[in-house]
């Protein structure tokens, strides 16, 4: 039922191909019908459609009514005019031709018997009735005994051997039977032409419909997902792995547009043309329903059987998918490690298991649709060889032409097939289920990071701070993750202002990035607040927040396209100016300049056609550009060298005079000569001042700092 709703939005489409799809199964379902007047009445028939006689002459006129009923004498009579020696149909014959059947088939059958026997010839019957020795008792007893020697299967019979009385009826007036039967022919070939082509732009109107359909639905959740995860905080991130999420913005989604596309071709198609399959084969013959009951029945067991054995592999086999995607991101992002470990015959196994487990339940499932092919094709060849048995016998008794049997193993073949349809689909829909499952739960996962109901107005905030707006405070903050049983951070409290530079350091683990993730609600805050110029993060926009923001993340992250792309990523109105002014703050024009194409000097994705420092420096830069009044380091200076890291710590110092710095940093000269150090110890704040304070009262510090610098150095510095 999931992937059902997805058609809410496009039911428009869905009448539309429902439509389409009836008319092509009306023409689908008459082609048969044409094919048996092809050969009953084209080829069996000679042409003539009808009994009753489109031309007689006035002794077969005068013969027939011996043998009519009173009641239909008048009928007969107001159906032709004379010409002379014959009689012509004429227009109120024509519209009531279906009655002139009735009422001529039976005379025509009592002439012939009459004729063939040389009982009575017609010049001896007439002046019998005339002299009033044959009675209309007698008439209506001769008819009894022709009805009774044809018992069952009187009315078919009866409409034969009228057929052969009009053909040689037409042949006695000279009229060319072989042309009327060219002229048929041609009539219903035309008409067989005019249906199959009308089916044929149905069924492509109808596959466009569903492909553009189909299209716009995994279009619309490739967005609702991408949306969704854009969306995400931290914590929900945390719940799906990057190779979980490209899996069901991939292949799931490309599940699910497979199956929307079969579903409004395929499933909606398959009742059409099945219940027209029956309705026709009713019209038809019902004597041989039996054989569509019990294919449909064997069909059923057969579709059940599988269903229940395949079902299970297709949830299995999603997951092994995103274990293989796993597996391969793992490898591929960690081939320089792989090589220098020498492990590249570990990972190889790893990998080869992962895919093995894959292939060995795709093979599973492969072969349970490879069974499910031949089993229906024997069962609709064993329907056709029992058809052609059962209705041989009719066709030998004259209770069934063989045209009927034509149409009716076509039909019957079109209701099995309409099955198989079914079949095929139903098998494929449990894996779109699982498919549309794990999409849906990246859609209905609620993100703990939103914005609030009633956000505060930060244009009229900034006009009342001025130049002194970007101070930010820890209130006493705590933080847990989920499920964690100890605080990350706790009771924190300080301040950071504008035009100071304010530096996080402490042991690996302390919780320095959460801290400095808590100011951006990647992470809400546990207990306390975070504030910005008085105002609590949670009651602002998110976008407003992010805007006053420059974040430089702790592992540097580029996006494919040009060096002048990355540092002005920030906003479409930084100018080239700005980019460049940024580049030289953070100290990257030496290497930008070397290179041939400068700033349009193209970037890999995820940078990896540039070093690591350079990567730092360019991520630097991007923040720089965005001119936001807080600056957020991540240890972003790690991969510096500690000349370059001077440098540019000069630099921001220098023209960062009005801006909010925070430096989360692990080396000691990155935070030397910071306005305030804040020392981290298991989430609590152990020490706060400058550099030559805290060497003075904070142990903790005095240890970091002696383990990176000598005493010489540390002298130097204070």
């Amino acid at each position: 039922m999931r992937i059902f709703r997805y058609f809410k939005t496009h039911m428009a489409a869905v009448v539309l191909a429902v439509i389409l799809l009836v008319a092509q199964a009306y023409c689908d379902l008459s082609l048969p019908n044409y094919t048996s007047k092809i050969v009953d009445v084209g080829i069996g028939q000679k042409g003539i459609e009808h009994p009753a006689l489109q031309e007689m002459s006035a002794q077969t006129y005068q013969d027939l009514q011996l043998f009519i009923s009173p009641g239909d004498l008048n009928e007969f009579a107001n159906s032709y005019d004379q010409s002379g020696a014959v009689y012509d149909m004429n227009a109120y014959g024509k519209a009531h031709i279906d009655e002139l059947d009735r009422i001529e088939s039976l005379p025509m059958v009592i002439i012939s018997q009459m004729s063939a026997s040389g009982t009575y010839t017609l010049d001896q019957m007439r002046q019998a009735v005339a002299a009033g020795l044959y009675t209309q008792e007698q008439i209506s007893a001769t008819e009894k005994q022709v009805t009774d020697a044809f018992g069952d299967m009187s009315d078919s019979l009866i409409k034969q051997r009228a057929i052969i009385f009009a053909q040689g009826e037409y042949e006695s007036l000279g009229i060319d039977v072989n042309q009327i039967q060219m002229n048929y022919l041609f009539f219903i070939g035309w008409q067989m032409l005019a249906v199959t082509l009308i089916s044929v732009v149905a069924s492509i109107i109808v596959g466009l419909i569903a492909a553009r359909t189909a299209a716009k639905i995994a279009r619309s959740l490739r967005d609702g997902v991408f949306k969704k995860v854009i969306s995400f905080s931290h914590k929900e991130i945390d719940q799906f792995s990057t190779a979980s999420l490209i899996t069901r913005s991939t292949n799931d989604i490309q599940q699910l547009q497979m199956v929307c596309f079969m579903l409004m071709r395929i499933i909606l198609y398959a009742p059409i043309l099945g219940i027209g399959g029956v309705i026709m084969i009713s019209t038809t013959d019902l004597s041989m329903g039996w054989v569509i009951g019990l294919a449909v029945a064997i069909i059923v067991v057969i579709v059940i059987v599988l269903f229940t054995v395949a079902v299970p592999k297709f949830k299995i086999m999603q997951k092994l998918i995103d274990k293989i995607n796993l597996v391969s991101r793992e490898i591929l992002t960690g081939i320089p490690v792989i090589r220098a470990f020498g492990r590249e015959g570990y990972e190889e196994k790893r990998f080869e298991g992962a895919s093995r487990d894959l292939m060995k339940t795709q093979l599973f499932t492969n072969r349970v649709m490879t069974f499910m092919q031949p089993t229906m094709m024997l069962v609709m060849n064993g329907v056709s060889v029992l058809i052609v048995w059962t209705a041989a016998h009719q066709i030998d008794i004259g209770a069934m032409q063989v045209g009927n049997m034509i149409a009716f193993i076509t039909y019957s073949m079109l209701i099995i097939m309409s099955f198989l349809m079914i079949a095929i689909v139903s098998m494929i829909l449990p894996r779109a289920g699982v498919a549309a499952e794990r999409v849906d739960e990246v859609l209905d996962v609620k993100s703990s990071i939103v914005d609030p109901v009633k956000p505060v107005d930060m244009a009229a905030v900034e006009e009342r701070q001025g130049a002194q707006a970007g101070t930010v405070r820890f209130d006493h903050v705590s933080f847990y993750y989920e499920g964690a049983d100890e605080p990350v951070l706790e009771d924190i409290d300080f301040i950071a202002e504008p035009g100071k530079t304010t530096a996080i350091i402490g042991s690996t683990g302390c919780g320095k990035s959460t801290l400095l993730n808590l100011i951006p609600r990647f992470y809400d805050v546990t207990a306390g607040a975070v504030l910005i110029d008085g105002i609590d993060v949670r009651d602002m926009r998110l976008c407003d927040l992010h805007a006053l923001l420059g974040y430089v993340p702790q592992k540097g992250i580029l996006f494919t396209g040009t060096i002048a792309s990355n540092i002005s990523f920030g906003g479409d109105d930084i100018s080239d100016g700005a980019v460049r002014e940024a580049a030289e703050i953070a100290q990257a024009t030496e290497f930008i300049d070397s290179r041939d194409d400068g700033y349009e000097e193209f970037i890999s994705q995820g940078g990896t056609n540039i070093s690591g420092g350079q990567k730092q420096r360019l991520s630097i830069a991007r923040a720089i550009a965005k001119r936001s009044q807080i600056l957020l380091f991540d240890d972003s200076f790690s991969a510096l060298d500690y000349k370059t890291d001077a440098k540019l710590r000069q630099a921001l110092h220098a023209s960062m005079t009005n801006k909010t710095v925070i430096i989360v940093a692990q080396r000691i000269s990155t935070v030397l000569h910071a306005d305030q150090i804040i020392v981290l110890e298991e989430g609590q704040i152990v020490g706060r001042g400058t550099h030559a304070e805290l060497m003075k009262n904070c142990e903790n510090y005095r240890e970091i700092a002696y383990s990176q610098l000598s005493a010489a150095e540390l002298e130097g510095e204070n």
